[in-house]
């Protein structure tokens, strides 16, 4: 089969959808691999490599007129024009973008997005949300200290003990369970809140304290668990509580890191600008929900921002700020799940049954599968 990995269109996405190293597993698989020239650049992964792993080196049309085509993010209206009606398409292509997948159906694709890939034991290989969200979360971190006028370790020093840097990671999920162990390393004292109970022992065991937020019914505590790995929106008393206590904390905070994210929904309001007016000058937030409208009403979509003396990071798409890696990551991701819609002869074999390509199968033959 052929195999088209295209250069990514979408500005500011550094990431490509294959690497050497998952090109020459999939030439060993007996595919026909062609690139691109240029699609790994911006990920720091040369053309000659490529070659070197076996793949040919073509222009965008060829890349994306392929039998199979892989993307990181949907392709634009001109790169669905350049791509076979009867072509395979699997990247991150957004389930909840209903105009997007609509129209991929329409151009007659088989579209496959991996964010919808259900979160069981047997699919955390191929689970893109949790890969990138990790790197996501070590960056938010990385950035934090960059925009911060202080060190975050305590340090001593013969003029003097400066103190460690006080972190606030909101959302205990991917991102934030990595937000908490990179601020540790660093040296910051960590508190970390999230919604679901069984988060707080994922939180004490990397050394931060969890901050709680009593259930006062047994409506809140079932709501509390979630569905499927994710979290769910919480009734309106229990938000309050938890704001008021948040408040409390992001005011003597110096880092506040909120990664709180609904799937399908507007991102939860976490940090209100009432509590950014009563956060130290110099402190500093980074809001990883700010795509969906942000946890913090004054983030700024991909801008860094200062009001009422406090730095607002509002970068949408930070794996790309670390793109080898994340590319390394998310290349790997895409290889484990043809192996479900790929048989042994290399060809395709789409089994509408498995409950991971049901789950993730958006659109074939014209025929919308989900709708947002």
């Amino acid at each position: 089969m052929q195999i088209g990995i295209p250069r990514e269109s979408l500005v500011g996405e550094t990431r490509v959808a294959a690497t050497p190293e998952t090109v020459k597993k999939l030439v060993a698989g007996k595919h026909a691999v062609i690139i691109e020239r240029g699609a790994g650049i911006t990920a720091n992964y040369p053309d000659e490599a490529y070659e070197a792993a076996g793949a040919t080196l073509v222009d965008a049309s060829q890349a994306l007129g392929a039998e199979l085509v892989l993307k990181v993010r949907s392709p634009s209206e001109q790169e669905i024009a350049s791509m076979r009606k009867d072509a395979v398409l699997v990247g991150m292509l957004d389930p909840f973008n209903h105009e997007g997948l609509k129209r991929l159906a329409e151009s007659g694709l088989t579209a496959f997005s991996l964010e919808a890939a259900p979160r069981i034991t047997r699919a955390q290989s191929l689970d893109v949300l949790s890969s990138q969200a990790n790197l996501a979360g070590y960056k938010a971190v990385l950035l934090a200290a960059h925009h911060y006028g202080r060190l975050i370790p305590m340090m001593m020093t013969a003029a003097g003990t400066l103190k460690a840097a006080r972190a606030v990671i909101l959302g205990a999920g991917v991102a934030g369970l990595q937000a908490i162990a990179t601020a540790r390393r660093l040296g910051a004292v960590v508190e970390a809140s999230d919604v679901r109970p069984a988060a707080q022992e994922q939180v004490e065991s990397l050394g931060a304290k969890f901050i709680e937020v009593p259930f006062e019914t047994d409506e809140e505590r079932e709501i509390a668990q979630g569905v499927g790995g994710y979290a769910r929106p919480m009734p309106a008393a229990w938000m309050a509580r938890q704001a008021k206590l948040v408040a409390e904390r992001c005011a003597q905070a110096d880092i506040v890191i909120t990664t709180a994210l609904i799937p399908g929904r507007p991102a939860p309001t976490l940090v209100s600008e009432e509590t950014v007016k009563a956060m130290k000058p110099g402190s500093v937030i980074v809001d990883l929900a700010v795509e969906r409208g942000g946890n913090c009403p004054l983030s700024e979509r991909d801008q860094v921002v200062q009001k009422h003396g406090v730095t607002l990071v509002g970068y949408t798409n930070l794996p790309a700020l670390v793109p080898t890696d994340a590319s390394a990551l998310y290349a790997r991701n895409l290889l484990d799940f043809l192996k479900l819609i790929v048989d042994g002869e290399g060809k395709l074999a789409i089994q509408r049954e498995d409950e991971i390509v049901a789950a993730c199968l958006m659109c074939t033959q014209g025929n919308l599968i989900r709708s947002a």
